[in-house]
């Protein structure tokens, strides 16, 4: 089996699969010959283009617009995935962010329930849903989003962010052995210093020189890095592979 063909045949699902590590885990999966639905809210422009890219080809991808911390709109994504490419195969629940730095006597209890919201109740709810299908099936794979910040508690005003990565991370290892005996494997991703839209818009310039001093191998990672961790443990390669999380970070983890 070529790398263009390992995943021919499969169904995959992303969740916030436009743009930064998501887009870069669609085109991958969809370069080796899977059917790729993702999910988006604000980003039509890198949908578009994504669509554009590979439905000119055997390929076929499709971005859905949704809003994950809702389960109606949950629901809707899924059904319109598995009426358009049929059951899903693999989730990777990408979706997620920081939304802002705040300090912990600043942090305002919307904030907080927003952050729980959008990391950690929206891989909830795409897990259930993914799981809906793939229990009576007794097949799939799911690769959650973590983050080195689940590890080491984050940067300066990401106590919020940090603690539901760490939710994230003690939920993969709860849901593999929840599913384990159904055939079923569960994963997940850690990301350090990625460069990507997140560190423009939530790290400074001198932040990020400082990181990569700190990291073995003396530079950011790019998005690619994490989507060839996920399509790994997506893949057969990984088959005795379950409740594990890959740190990508340069050696950061270890400092």
């Amino acid at each position: 089996m070529t790398p263009e063909s390992r995943f021919t045949g499969k169904t995959v699902l992303i969740t916030g699969g436009a743009s930064g590590i998501g887009g870069a885990t669609t085109r991958a999966f969809a370069s080796s010959g899977a059917r790729v639905a993702f999910t988006y809210v604000t980003s039509a422009d890198e949908t578009a283009a994504l669509e554009k890219d590979f439905n000119g080809s055997s390929r076929q991808v499709m971005g859905i617009k949704a809003d994950m911390t809702d389960s109606a709109s949950v629901a809707d994504a899924f059904a319109g995935v598995e009426e358009a490419f049929g059951p899903i195969d693999i989730l990777f629940a990408n979706a997620g962010g920081l939304l802002k730095r705040s300090r912990c006597v600043e942090t305002s209890l919307d904030l907080w329930q927003e952050a729980i919201a959008i990391n950690l109740t929206s891989t909830f709810l795409a897990c259930q849903s993914a799981l809906r299908s793939m229990e009576p099936r007794k097949s799939g794979t799911i690769v959650l989003m973590s983050s080195l910040a689940a590890f080491d508690g984050g940067g300066p005003g990401a106590s919020h962010y940090a603690a539901t990565k760490g939710a994230v991370a003690t939920y993969v290892r709860a849901l593999a052995k929840e599913v384990g005996p159904l055939g079923i494997r569960v994963n997940g991703v850690a990301p350090g210093l990625i460069g990507t839209r997140f560190h423009d818009v939530f790290s400074t310039p001198e932040g990020r020189k400082a990181t990569v001093e700190r990291t073995p191998l003396r530079r950011e990672g790019v998005p690619e890095d994490v989507a060839e961790a996920v399509l790994y443990l997506a893949s057969d390669s990984a088959s005795y592979l379950s409740g594990e999380i890959i740190q990508i970070n340069g050696g950061l983890g270890m400092v």
